[in-house]
Order: C-alpha cells, then sequence, then structure tokens
C-alpha cells in the first residue's frame, strides 16, 4: 500500500516533504541564525531606489499597496471559484478542467501582480518587517501554497478529472482553501502589527 502511494503521488509527496522541512525550519535553531544574516539584505532594500521612493513618496506606496490588494483579490476569487467548482458549490453546469484553466490563469496574474508590488512595498519598510515574525510566518505560508498549487494541485488537476476519485478533489479544495486562507490571515496580520 504504501508502495503504491509512493508510486502513485510522487509529486504530492515530494511537497508534503518540502512544507514538512520548512515547518522543522522554522521551529529550529538554524532559522535563527538564517534570520540573522538576512539583515544585511534587507538593510541593503531600503537604499534601493524601490526602497527611497517607498519611503519618501507615501502617494507611491499607497497606490503600489492598492495594486498588491487587488493583485491578491485576484488570487483570492481564482481560489475561491476553482475549490468551489471542486466542491461542486459553484459553476456545477461548467466543466471542471475548464474552470480550473481560466481560474489558474488569473491566479498566476494575481500571484504576479502580487509579488512585484509585495516586493516594492517590503523596500519601503524592509527594516520594519524583518523583526515582524508575522512576515516571516507569511512568506512561509505563500511559499508553501505556491508549492502546493504548482506542485499538487496544477499537476492533479491536468488529467482527466474522471481518474481522480472524488473525495481526493474535495481534499484538494479543503486543504487549498485552508492554505491560502492561512496566507491572507497573516498578510492581515502584518497591517495590524506594524
Amino acid at each position: 500500500m504504501t508502495k503504491a502511494i509512493a508510486h502513485g503521488y510522487p509529486r504530492t509527496l515530494a511537497v508534503a516533504l518540502a512544507i514538512g522541512l520548512g515547518l522543522w525550519f522554522a521551529t529550529s535553531e538554524a532559522r535563527i541564525d538564517t534570520w540573522a544574516s538576512l539583515l544585511p539584505l534587507f538593510e541593503w532594500m531600503e537604499t534601493t531606489p524601490l526602497g527611497v521612493i517607498g519611503q519618501s513618496w507615501g502617494a507611491v506606496f499607497a497606490t503600489v499597496q492598492a495594486v498588491h490588494l487587488l493583485g491578491m483579490a485576484l488570487l483570492g476569487g481564482a481560489v475561491l471559484v476553482a475549490d468551489g467548482r471542486l466542491l461542486d458549490l459553484a459553476f456545477r453546469d461548467t466543466p471542471l478542467l475548464e474552470v480550473q484553466t481560466h481560474c489558474h490563469r488569473l491566479f498566476t496574474c494575481g500571484l504576479v501582480t502580487a509579488a512585484l508590488t509585495g516586493l516594492f512595498m517590503t523596500c519601503g519598510v524592509a527594516i520594519k518587517i524583518y523583526y515582524l515574525p508575522v512576515f516571516w510566518y507569511k512568506m512561509l505560508a505563500l511559499a508553501v501554497g505556491v508549492a502546493f498549487v504548482y506542485g499538487v494541485r496544477r499537476p492533479l488537476l491536468r488529467q482527466d478529472s474522471d481518474q481522480v476519485h472524488p473525495a481526493v478533489l474535495k481534499l484538494l479544495a479543503v486543504a487549498s482553501l485552508m492554505v491560502w486562507f492561512t496566507v491572507a490571515a497573516t498578510g492581515r496580520w502584518i497591517g495590524f502589527s506594524g
């Protein structure tokens, strides 16, 4: 049985292993040394042109932040629609593969938008967020989410949906919602922490 699972789901197991290693790293002593070694990078980020603009021009920072939130809304909306379809809560009359394909494109667009604007915002307040533990939790949750989408979800849903057990599809949707809710909650927590 174990051999069949390992043979049938190698990417899922690889992502699970990566998530496990990430969680181990997040709770180990190695994290503290790595975290300390990143301080010069964050100090440098504030001196870059993006950092200077972010610190000097509040209107530019606020505009980029609004675009960041739009990217996150696009990403979140794509996740909700795609997972709603997997759970048979929405778009039942549209083929599963069609919904997943369109949602994945929107997800990728939202992710790229959020990542680029997030980089700008990070440069503007780099030292401040360096010392916020919730920022690191968000980055860990985001890495888990991206690994989950591109390493588990997308490869699994590229197959014919008739080949995948309906319970696996529902479990996939629930796991996806949990991961992206965690990303959103930790991102919002940054706003309350700063």
